[in-house]
Parts: structure tokens; C-alpha cells; sequence
């Protein structure tokens, strides 16, 4: 369409007072340009200032003059008068309201990618992120992704893979799927990738809490060898002088039962009893992050730490599977130490030193 077939209809603009300001005459300069809407609005500007706020203007403007030319118009089309009006507005000065940025924000997005307005571009993008719907959702993905804007699309994605069963429903996905298979199929795989990143989360998450609670069945083991806890204690202490239960009642308890177990059972000789071998592998997994085996009173802490030492080069898959287990459980060590103030490190620490003598047995 050519200018010539627009209205008549201009907007009085005035530029700011920064905006080729006269200092002799005190007056602002004539506009030289015409910005044309796809409604007839003629909207009076500069070609300094349009040219010095984006290179894709400056080119259009300079066009002319190469081949000299007159013409004084520069068609901004395909999107309401309104949100041309803003977007000159911006130009001028980016102090503009936030208001008519989020009234027109898909548009000025547009715009602001078509013309190479970064700043608009960035303010436009977060307007339209904040207005996000499950009707428009799919619509504004494939604008962010013509637009180029990487964090209006992930936020889409994000929006459609929560809610995927009601955006389904929408117009915006009907279209894609007759239209633009290349975006379903990328929605898809980022719904089934969140999935799987999900399912992973969940599992390190299940991993990690078995870690520390066998990070914990440990200090409650050392514990209980140490000063004895409830019913349970060292071979030299009475059980009357026992501590009241620590604060890990419920490891501590279940851990008691089971040495009481362990030390009783008959079936144990033979290697049948699973409770048993449970036993057998808390000893051998206290033995393997145990730094003081000459010194700590855990029963066979330094047996099993001479047998590690004899099987340190076999490479079976169980013995990299023990070592992996090993090093997971150290590492849940060093973060619940962390995790404890200065004050109950550095006494744990120091009661840990004062600790001297090898016991072998347990009083029940």
C-alpha cells in the first residue's frame, strides 16, 4: 500500500527537550520525516533521532538520499496506531510508562526486534512474560521464537509443560499441530525432558536421604559404643548409668534392637539370618569411613579395615558398587557436619579425641 492512499490524519508530536534542542533560538527544529500506520496515522518525527535509536531506521532514512530521492515517509505497518505511537514515543525517550508497554508489549516486542530496540525489547519481553495465559501461551511461543527472545520462550514452555492438559484444549495448540508440526514436536520433547529431569531430582533427592540415614545409623553407632545408649552400652558400663535416648530416638532405638539382636541369635553362625547381615554391614561400613581405627571402640572396626586394606585392588562390581556407597555416605557425613553450629562441632570434635581404648563386646 502506498502512502499516498493514508488519510490525511497526523498527531502533533512534541519531541522532549532533549531531542535537537535549538540553544540560539530557543526552538525546536521542524520535523523532517513521516511515520505512516496502517490506520492513516501520519506521526511527524525526526530523522536524527530515529536514525540514532535504531540502525534499521538510520538505513531506511539513509536510503533515500543514496538515490536521491524526497521522500519524507516511513511506513511502520501490520500492527494498531496505538502501539506505533508508543513505540515513536520510546524512541524519544525510554521513560515511558509502564502501562502502555504492558497494553501493547506483543506488539512493541515486534516492533522492537524488527527495528533493533534492545531496551524496548527487554521491557516489552518482561511485560509479555507477566501477562501469560493458558489461552495465549502457544500463541506467544511462536513469537518469542520470531522474536528471538530465549527467556519469553523458556517461560512458555515452562507454562505449557504445567498445565499441559488444559493448554491441549486451546485454540493456539489446535493451530500448531495443523500448521507447525517442527513446534509441536519441540514442545513435546521439552515436556518429556522436564519429565525426565523431574523423575532424576526425585530419585537423587530418595538417594541422598538414604545416605544420611546411614550416615546417622552411624553416629548413633559410634554413640552407643562410645557411652552407651537406653539399654544398650559398652561391656564396663551399667546399664542403670546409661544416658536417657539421644536426639535420633528412632535410629538410635531401632539400631539397639538390633544389636541386641545381633548379639543373641543363633541362626548368625550359619549366615541365614538377614537381620544379621544387616548388622555385619553397618560394622563394615562404619569400619570403611572410621579415620581412628586404633582408637575406636566400634567392635571389629579395625578387623574390617586390615580386610578392606588386603581387597583395595580387587575390581569386582560389588566392590565398586561398596566403595561408590563408601564415598556417597562420607560426603552425607561432611554435609550434616556442616550443617552443625561451630560451637557442637569443635566439642564433638574434642570429646572424640578424649576417647581411649578398644572395646570389643556390648552390655545388654
Amino acid at each position: 500500500m502506498s502512502p499516498t492512499n493514508f488519510s490525511d490524519q497526523v498527531i502533533e508530536y512534541q519531541p522532549p527537550a532533549t531531542a535537537n534542542f535549538n540553544l540560539v533560538s530557543g526552538e525546536f527544529p521542524e520535523a523532517d520525516v513521516e511515520i505512516v500506520t496502517s490506520g492513516g496515522l501520519r506521526i511527524p518525527a525526526h530523522r536524527s533521532i530515529l536514525a540514532s535509536a535504531s540502525p534499521v531506521l538510520e538505513s531506511i532514512i539513509d536510503r533515500p538520499r543514496k538515490h536521491r530521492s524526497s521522500e519524507r515517509t516511513i511506513p511502520i505497518l501490520g500492527v494498531p496506531c496505538d502501539a506505533v505511537s508508543v513505540f515513536i514515543r520510546f524512541l524519544y525517550t525510554p521513560k515511558c510508562p509502564e502501562e502502555e508497554i504492558s497494553m501493547y508489549g506483543i506488539h512493541l516486542l515486534a516492533l522492537s526486534h524488527v527495528f533493533l530496540v534492545p531496551q524496548l525489547k527487554q521491557r516489552s519481553t518482561k511485560a509479555v512474560a507477566e501477562r501469560l495465559t493458558i489461552d495465549n501461551v502457544v500463541d506467544v511461543l511462536q513469537l518469542a521464537r520470531l522474536c528471538d527472545a530465549p527467556d519469553l520462550h523458556l517461560k512458555c514452555m515452562k507454562l505449557i509443560s504445567a498445565n499441559f492438559k488444559s493448554v491441549e484444549k486451546t485454540e493456539g495448540w489446535k493451530f500448531v499441530q495443523d500448521h507447525d508440526p517442527w513446534l509441536e514436536l519441540q514442545i513435546l520433547q521439552f515436556i518429556n525432558e522436564t519429565e525426565l529431569r523431574r523423575k532424576r531430582t526425585r530419585r537423587h533427592r530418595e538417594e541422598q536421604s538414604l545416605y544420611l540415614q546411614l550416615n546417622e545409623a552411624m553416629e548413633c553407632l559410634e554413640h552407643i559404643c562410645t557411652e552407651g545408649c537406653t539399654t544398650v552400652g559398652p561391656y564396663d558400663m551399667e546399664p542403670t548409668k546409661n544416658r536417657g535416648p539421644c536426639g535420633k530416638f528412632a535410629t538410635c532405638q531401632g539400631l539397639q534392637f538390633l544389636i541386641r539382636h545381633f548379639a543373641t541369635c543363633q541362626r548368625r553362625i550359619n549366615g541365614g539370618c538377614s537381620r544379621c547381615k544387616r548388622m555385619w554391614q553397618l560394622l563394615k561400613l562404619h569400619s570403611a569411613i572410621c579415620d581412628q581405627p586404633d582408637v575406636c571402640r566400634v567392635p571389629l572396626c579395625r578387623q574390617f579395615k586390615m580386610k578392606a586394606q588386603q581387597e583395595m585392588q580387587k575390581r569386582s562390581e560389588d566392590a565398586i558398587r561398596w566403595r561408590l556407597l563408601v564415598r556417597k555416605v562420607i560426603s552425607a557425613k561432611a554435609i550434616s557436619s556442616l550443617s552443625l553450629p561451630k560451637r557442637k562441632r569443635e566439642e564433638e570434635a574434642r570429646e572424640r579425641s578424649d576417647d581411649h581404648g578398644v572395646i570389643r563386646s556390648f552390655r545388654l
